[in-house]
């Protein structure tokens, strides 16, 4: 899986982030902050050919977990973002984009909790609002969708449910308003005459959890069965893992595609297909596009997150769920990895897609000196049997660690490292992805046509040496 710490150090905190497993602040920030644009990892020199069979998360809005660039304007502004303009927080969340890049107007809506519950940011009152269903209507919904990063031909639903706890405050929908932008539509109002509000999905993901009930130890798996787990190929080899999130759009690690590795065009992907012997047979999904975290560190693997966008959608798939705000997991909360991976420490990588269950392991446990000591940062989770026996292992990096709550699969974090597979007290440690939800929604909506970052660096040897040995 990508690093094994040799020797062990103390872990370095990772800026803005809470403790596992409190994954998400019930308190939102004043104003919604920028996210700065990531640099995209692409290389225009051909990738050297892997080693054979190797493989090896920003912020959140509402969520407490905020990753900033140095805010250069007064305490009283906000920083545009890449152009550097400071705005004030009223031009916020307007209907009017005031910063050159339109940063104040992105990242006005989000999805709430496991009921997907929609709420818009009041500029005027500084805080989320849930959106009642009054007048509400699916035109609407796609276009919120749509303002999340997501394609209008990915929209499931939207339907009116009752709200967990009473509010105060709803945004309402002014249907007099005539044809004008949907947020400057909305209004703030003390009074929701259906009591319901909205619930919105963007993408759809029904599977049952029926078929998990056979799970002891670990097995192969069926056609359909993990429908979001994708294969991602480096000539004719199968390299990491990845999880569908939209039909363009991979959830891997950022240590699968660094350094050399960072050529979109080197890159092949397949889903859909249990068997590596099959996919030999077909061409595969191109990539268009890799953007690693800004903030991804090789030697301790914070962040170890990526995103990978196709040139052409894939079909006929069902992509896993992104946790949202107010959501929580639970430490020895049931999850699921799998993968191509290896079947023992040093094997070669399945021929066969195979998976695991595995439970949440509390990262202050995790960090426990005789576990990882330390090691396990806020951007990381841990998962696994503290006995041995059950773990991921090399070829599984970048691959989903998923659960399944309120009838939907959600994804928990990405394959990222550990000591060993399935060694006593060494689970798998996984990118927490309930950190980097936000991140990924604000490059699925920025345009890269003509913002591109040329990097040539390749890892340190001593860290490629070891990528050798476990991816």
């Amino acid at each position: 899986r990508g690093f094994q710490p040799e020797p062990p150090y103390a872990a370095r905190p990772a800026a803005g982030a809470h403790p596992y497993p409190q994954l998400f602040a019930t308190n939102p920030p004043s104003v919604p902050s920028y996210i700065p644009r990531v640099a995209t990892h692409q290389s225009t020199r051909p990738a050297a050919p892997p080693p054979r069979r190797t493989c090896a998360a920003s912020k959140f809005w509402g969520g407490g977990f905020s990753w900033f660039l140095e805010n250069n304007c007064l305490s009283s502004l906000i920083e545009c973002g890449s152009s550097g303009v400071c705005m004030s927080p009223s031009q916020w969340c307007d209907g009017v984009s005031d910063c050159p890049n339109g940063e104040d107007e992105t990242r006005c809506v989000r999805l709430f909790g496991p009921n997907f519950i929609l709420q818009v940011y009041s500029p005027v009152s500084k805080s989320w609002y849930p959106v009642c269903q009054d007048d509400w209507n699916d035109d609407y919904g796609k276009i919120a969708c749509k303002d999340m990063g997501y394609s209008v031909d990915t929209y499931f639903y939207s339907r009116p449910v009752a709200p967990d706890v009473s509010f105060k405050s709803y945004m309402k929908l002014n249907t007099s308003a005539g044809n004008i932008d949907l947020y400057k539509k909305l209004y703030s109002s003390g009074s929701c005459a259906s009591e319901r509000v909205v619930s919105l999905r963007c993408i759809g993901n029904s599977l049952s959890a029926s078929i998990m009930n056979r799970i002891v130890g670990g097995s192969g798996a069926v056609l359909g069965q993990w429908p979001w787990q994708v294969s991602l190929h480096v000539q004719g080899t199968h390299v990491c893992g990845g999880s569908i999130i939209t039909p363009h759009w991979l959830v891997t690690a950022a240590h699968c595609v660094e350094g050399r590795l960072s050529d979109p065009h080197s890159w092949r992907v397949y889903a859909g297909i249990l068997n590596q012997d099959e996919m030999l047979f077909r061409s595969g999904y191109k990539v268009q596009l890799i953007i690693s975290h800004p903030d991804y560190d090789t030697d301790s693997k914070d962040n170890d997150v990526a995103l990978m966008k196709l040139e052409t959608p894939l079909k006929n798939v069902r992509p896993v769920c992104l946790p949202n705000p107010g959501m929580m997991f639970q430490p020895n909360q049931q999850c699921w990895i799998s993968g191509w991976g290896a079947e023992y420490q040093g094997g070669k990588t399945s021929n066969n897609l195979n998976y695991v269950a595995v439970p949440l392991i509390e990262r202050s446990r995790c960090n426990a000196v005789y576990i990882y000591n330390g090691m396990i940062l806020p951007t990381m989770i841990c998962a696994g049997d503290l006995a041995g026996g059950i773990d991921s292992c090399q070829g599984d990096s970048g691959g989903p660690l998923v659960t399944h709550h309120h009838s939907v699969w959600w994804l928990v974090g990405d394959t990222s490292w550990g000591s060993g597979c399935a060694t006593p007290n060494k689970p798998g440690v996984y990118g927490n992805m309930t950190v980097f939800t936000d991140w990924i929604y604000k490059n699925m909506q920025v345009k890269y046509s003509d913002f591109f970052f040329i990097n040539f660096k390749a890892p340190h040897p001593e860290t490629w040496f070891y990528l050798k040995k476990k991816k």
